[in-house]
């Protein structure tokens, strides 16, 4: 029953230690990646603030072709709403609204995640031009892992998780507005 008692101790001390280290590990984390396009900004700008395009150039849309989308509100506008239903667990359930437009700039958006977790996280992708004919896209990723899952952070690195998917999207786009 000794031996018992301090095995049950042990786990509860580990435990304990790891919820005292992850009150002091960050809770936020962002990812961005970058490209140039060769495409005139207003191309490029006028292409990527649209949801519905999003399907020619994500990672997880691509994924899973046959999942259920739904939009609402005008597209390419602030209010307008994607939605995903997948029964693959890289892309789940969940939802994407433009909350804001910085017109031929920069497209805001806030992601409700539903399925296989939940969260609400912010992403944006940005335009610059380079020259008349190059357009700089960067693709962004900012979300919180509240406490204590941040806990899992060393074991998830999301600059390379995260980082990879977003590239990935980029160089697609790039082939899809430099055919």
């Amino acid at each position: 029953m000794k031996i018992i008692k301090k095995i049950l101790f042990a786990i509860l001390a580990i435990i304990a230690i790891a919820l005292i280290v992850a009150l002091f590990m960050p809770k936020d984390y962002a990812v961005e990646r970058e490209i140039v396009i060769k495409q005139p900004k207003d191309s490029v700008f006028n292409y990527i603030k649209y949801l519905k395009n999003q399907d020619d150039f994500s990672v997880w849309a691509r994924i899973d072709p046959d999942m259920k989308k739904t939009f609402s509100g005008v597209d390419g506008t602030v209010g307008a709403i994607a939605g995903w239903e997948s029964q693959n667990d890289k892309v789940g359930v969940g939802e994407q609204e433009i909350i804001k437009i910085t017109e031929g700039a920069r497209i805001d958006f806030e992601l409700r995640f539903k399925i296989p977790f939940e969260s609400n996280d912010n992403a944006y992708m940005s335009t610059e031009a380079i020259t008349v004919n190059e357009t700089k896209v960067k693709w962004g990723f900012k979300g919180i892992m509240p406490y204590p899952m941040n806990l899992m952070f060393p074991l998830m690195n999301m600059e390379e998780m995260l980082g990879k998917d977003l590239q990935q999207g980029l160089d697609n786009l790039k082939v899809a507005l430099e055919k």
